[in-house]
């Protein structure tokens, strides 16, 4: 009975460890408030300049837990530069793991700026992440919103239907109509749910004061904006240089445009001066050869 059964029981855990185990769409993300401040505290640090970090957790069923973070040193586009911050993420995530904290990476977080996030670097770094992790996030916090009191904080995917497009490398309008895809449709955003241990929720109760908000706490929320207004003025030089050049297109394909119909009423009155001339010439042989006929019969009947 037993050498019966064992091969049964080898070839069908065989077949299941073979078997793809199909992973459940993502649903949430859930991020701990110290994962939180974290990130509003490096992003508010150097604002308004864009930093970025990486995201720690594990990805549990249909929720993609985020327990830890840590920044990225801000470089230059250089490769050497480049190399030596890779070398600082793998050495970063080493050092968590020996003090037992969640080193698996499930995305990134970034800063933006006036709600300025849909790039095409974003997009790249999105397929990149994706060719070693299935699932990602990329959370996003906009530390010029702070002020107004609000926590603008979003996390965000890559639609499945976009991701299927960019691989195929087939950008046609065709395509797009027939995957029905428009801007609004290249990234969607999973719903945040920020979670705290018990401990830390009864720390934070403690740490309540009853006094009333005065004026002056108000106040504080009034930053300066010289480092934003310098910002936007950035924004705006890039947005006319864009314009510029949008409107040297334009232009180009106005001149080609006249001369191209330029050319076709030339055609059109070439055409018709040729059909006028061949016209006449067809009038002129009708009436000279109904003349001669005419000439003839007055010879025949003339005494």
């Amino acid at each position: 009975m037993a050498n019966t059964t064992t091969p049964t029981m080898a070839r069908s855990f065989l077949q299941v460890a073979a078997t793809e185990e199909v992973a459940p769409p993502l649903r949430a993300v859930q991020i701990e408030g110290l994962v939180v401040l974290k990130i509003i505290k490096h992003c508010k640090e150097l604002s308004p300049s864009l930093v970025t970090g990486q995201l720690l957790g594990l990805d549990v069923g249909s929720v993609l837990e985020v327990t830890n973070c840590f920044p990225f040193p801000i470089r230059e586009e250089d490769e050497e530069i480049e190399a030596e911050g890779a070398n600082y993420q793998l050495e970063m995530m080493r050092c968590l793991r020996e003090v037992n904290v969640d080193n698996n990476t499930v995305g990134w977080y970034q800063s933006m700026l006036f709600g300025c996030f849909q790039t095409v670097e974003l997009i790249e770094t999105f397929m990149n992440y994706q060719e070693n992790i299935k699932r990602c996030v990329c959370i996003i916090y906009d530390p010029s919103r702070a002020n107004q009191g609000v926590l603008a904080l979003k996390a965000l995917k890559l639609s499945d239907s976009f991701m299927d497009l960019y691989r195929s490398n087939n950008f046609t309008g065709e395509k797009l109509r027939e995957k029905n895809l428009s801007w609004v449709d290249i990234f969607e955003e999973i719903p945040i749910k920020v979670s705290n241990s018990a401990l830390i929720s009864a720390f934070m109760t403690e740490l309540e004061d009853d006094t009333p908000v005065t004026q002056c706490d108000y106040d504080r929320l009034q930053l300066s904006t010289s480092p934003y207004l310098e910002r936007n003025v950035e924004f705006l030089i890039e947005c006319m240089d864009d314009l510029s050049i949008e409107q040297q297109k334009f232009q180009y394909y106005y001149r080609n445009l006249s001369r191209q119909q330029a050319q076709q009423q030339a055609w059109l009155q070439k055409r018709s001066q040729k059909e006028v001339g061949s016209g006449s010439y067809y009038v002129q042989i009708v009436i000279s050869f109904c003349y001669g006929c005419f000439d003839r019969h007055l010879t025949l009947f003339s005494f």
